[in-house]
């Protein structure tokens, strides 16, 4: 069973635009939404690994979320908010797609680095798919280096960069760039501050 992940936030937009961004970036969770406390109360909220909440739930809920602040991440309109609510994690959702999914990807790893506090990944996603020098090319992609880059860093032709590059991408089943350096980060295989 996938490890779960609740968004509460009244503004229906925002809470289905922030579960598409988790999935892609969480992809082995299960991202469920509610639209208040009382509808994430009726679904057992104690299944959830995260909450990710707007604030006005937070402060309306404090007691609730202050005994489960390890779990809550507070969902904030601009960085002084955080301010208010100190004592949780908070994440500015008001800015570009790009900094939105590296500041997921800053919380995630400085919150579970080495996976501790995280719930297990499923048994598919941690068996050894890339070889070591795949690893490595990854490792440069994601961190910006192109083809010949890479080549002269790993002392390999570029034919050899680009067969890598592939096959990663096969291995992997992802197309983008940006989803390899999700998966990256989220696998560990990369620092984010790294990127």
């Amino acid at each position: 069973m996938k490890p779960k992940v609740a968004v509460i936030d009244p503004n229906t937009l925002a809470a289905i635009g922030l579960q598409q961004l988790l999935q892609k970036v969480i992809p082995f969770m299960t991202v469920d939404t509610f639209s208040s406390f009382a509808e994430l109360e009726a679904n057992h909220p104690e299944h959830y690994a995260h909450y990710f909440t707007a604030m006005n739930i937070v402060l309306q809920n404090r007691p609730f979320f202050t005994e489960n602040r390890r779990k809550t991440i507070v969902l904030t309109s601009s960085p002084d908010n955080a301010n208010l609510l100190s004592e949780f994690h908070c994440l500015c959702v008001n800015m570009p797609e790009p900094a939105l999914v590296r500041s997921l990807l800053m919380l995630h790893q400085h919150a579970h680095s080495g996976g501790k506090n995280l719930p297990p990944m499923p048994q598919d996603t941690k068996r050894g798919i890339l070889s070591e020098r795949e690893i490595q090319v990854m490792n440069l992609i994601v961190r910006g280096y192109i083809n010949k880059q890479i080549a002269d860093q790993l002392n390999i032709g570029l034919a050899t960069v680009v067969t890598h590059r592939r096959n990663i991408m096969e291995k992997l089943g992802i197309k983008s760039v940006s989803a390899l350096t999700i998966y990256a980060v989220m696998h560990g295989y990369v620092d984010i501050n790294k990127i």
